[in-house]
């Protein structure tokens, strides 16, 4: 809903601040005193068309805010729009920079127009489509859901390799990699850190085998370390106070004698290989190949191993699979048909019982002639939703988009909503009255009452006290002079000041008696309809 709108310097408006509440508000007064460039403040908010000439002359730039509440208590957005005189237009959503059309999708769940102007919501054929569903209660979810299924289907199938020549491609590279991983037989992770040692070994076999001679001969050579510690211990042999070292040295020449006799063995065993190093040095630069080309480490490559074998499997395994998910789609394809033409029917069925209810709404609204159509294409689901108006006996139905009468456009809109559910929290119509009077406009008066009714902010521009009487609410808009500019102001009118302001519109003399009296009628007859809360 829209709470409050500041306008400044547009045409004819100085600064205008008007607050504004749920119901119907009736924005009234002389024939170019302004009513209309506060609509066209609406429109600019809503990402309008935006020109320099709406700029009032002497200022660089006019701007617009807007207010609004959300629905279900969900806070507040702010719209802005600023138009300079020179240079690009401007526009901000809750204060921060945004494009026109950003504004515009901001708007479009909010405000919706109705008149001579373009932003009307129900124009577009997607929200014709989305009224008709809405009214006939069309469920579109399995339509969606087989849609939805469909999609996934292909999305396997160019998965599984949908292109001939690519799969065959990719069977090609696949089968020369798990060739060259096979013929590798890894089967261990950590095979390169055991080649590593057994290479860092055999390398060096000759200065190993020479360390451990040397070693050998320092302990059981003559002189060694053996025959050290075997004097040491013919010394100290039965000597009560040295039984302790003497154990100590026995102990040490035990340990001395195993170390020499593993040192002998490694002697024997460490002999030179070069086969041997061969092999383990051609073996690593192998898995070096491969980590290159598969992986950081072995555990990847046999990693990537996997996926490859199972990949190639998937892929010679095709035409089955390819068989299995054809004949699934075949029949979730069919299953779209069908829904389709469900929701075509539902739609057929739903057209004329929304178009006759429309035009029983315009028969009320002084076009007693109109003939309102709903069209549903004939392909597919009938997305095709198209509304169809003619205005006068003997013309051709024609699109709402190509209605010239901004007032027949206007009251067909309010048929429309009088009917649909889901409109926008705020409606404007401007023009709605255009061309009538009388009972008719009676009868716009207690429409656009029963709109706001259901539950819709409806702001109306009228000429009529017949339809301003109907409203919660009236803001009077008038011209004078300041500063030898003439400037607009408005106001929402007490009840005394509606009287006065009614019998303006009713005579064009607020003083007269009589025009005042039918003033206070017509209020009456309204507050009496609007309690009643009947058409």
């Amino acid at each position: 809903m829209l709470i409050e709108l500041s306008i400044r310097n547009l045409g004819v408006i100085e600064s205008l601040d008007l607050v504004l509440g749920p119901g119907m508000t009736a924005l009234t007064g002389e024939t170019g005193a302004g009513k209309t460039m506060v609509v066209e403040a609406i429109e600019l908010l809503l990402g309008g068309r935006a020109d320099a000439v709406l700029v009032r002359p002497g200022n660089e730039e006019a701007r617009v805010d807007g207010r609004f509440a959300l629905a279900d208590d969900e806070g507040e957005i702010v719209l802005s729009r600023v138009v300079p005189a020179n240079g690009r237009t401007r526009a901000y959503v809750d204060g921060t920079m945004a494009t026109a059309s950003a504004l515009a999708e901001a708007g479009a769940d909010l405000v919706d127009l109705h008149g001579q102007h373009v932003h009307q919501k129900l124009l577009a054929t997607p929200a014709q489509r989305a009224a008709l569903d809405e009214f006939g209660a069309i469920d579109l979810t399995p339509l969606a859901d087989a849609r939805d299924r469909v999609r996934a289907l292909d999305d396997a199938l160019a998965a599984l390799g949908g292109d001939e020549r690519a799969r065959a491609r990719e069977i090609d590279l696949l089968q020369y990699q798990v060739a060259e991983l096979e013929a590798a037989g890894l089967v261990d992770a950590d095979e390169d850190e055991r080649l590593r040692d057994e290479e860092d070994r055999l390398a060096d076999a000759t200065a190993h085998r020479d360390a451990a001679a040397a070693a050998y001969e320092a302990l059981r050579g003559d002189g060694g370390a053996a025959d050290g510690l075997g004097a040491a211990l013919g010394a100290i042999a039965h000597r009560a106070p040295l039984t302790d070292l003497h154990e100590r040295l026995h102990a040490l020449a035990a340990e001395v004698e195993e170390a020499a006799h593993d040192l002998r063995a490694a002697v024997e065993s460490l002999e030179d290989d070069p086969e041997r190093l061969a092999a383990v040095r051609e073996r690593r630069n192998l898995l070096r190949n491969l980590t290159r080309k598969y992986g950081e480490s072995l555990a990847d490559v046999l990693a990537y191993f996997s996926e490859a074998d199972d990949r190639l499997a998937e892929l010679r395994a095709h035409d089955k699979r390819a068989a299995a998910l054809d004949a699934e789609r075949s029949q979730a394809a069919a299953v779209v048909e069908q829904e389709e033409r469900r929701v075509r029917a539902a739609r057929n069925e739903a057209a004329p019982r929304l178009a006759s209810a429309v035009q029983e709404r315009l028969r009320e609204l002084a076009m007693p002639r109109a003939c309102f159509e709903v069209e549903v294409s004939e392909e597919g689901p009938g997305d095709r939703v198209g509304f169809l108006l003619s205005a006068n006996a003997g013309e051709p139905a024609l699109p709402l988009t190509k209605v010239a009468s901004g007032g027949e456009l206007a009251r067909t809109m309010l048929a429309a909503r009088l009917v649909l559910t889901g409109a926008p929290p705020t409606l404007v119509f401007d023009e709605v009255d255009a061309g009538i009077g009388g009972e008719a406009a009676v009868a716009v008066g207690r429409a656009l009452a029963a709109l706001a009714q259901q539950g819709s902010q409806v702001l109306v521009v009228t000429h009529l006290p017949q339809v301003a009487a109907f409203a919660d609410r009236q803001v009077a808009v008038w011209k004078e002079e300041a500063g030898g500019r003439t400037v607009a102001k408005a106001k929402t009118l007490d009840d005394g000041e509606r009287v006065v302001e009614l019998s303006r519109m009713l005579s064009g003399s607020p003083e007269s008696d009589t025009a005042r009296g039918h003033a206070e009628e017509l209020l009456a007859v309204a507050v009496a309809a609007r309690q009643r809360g009947g058409r």
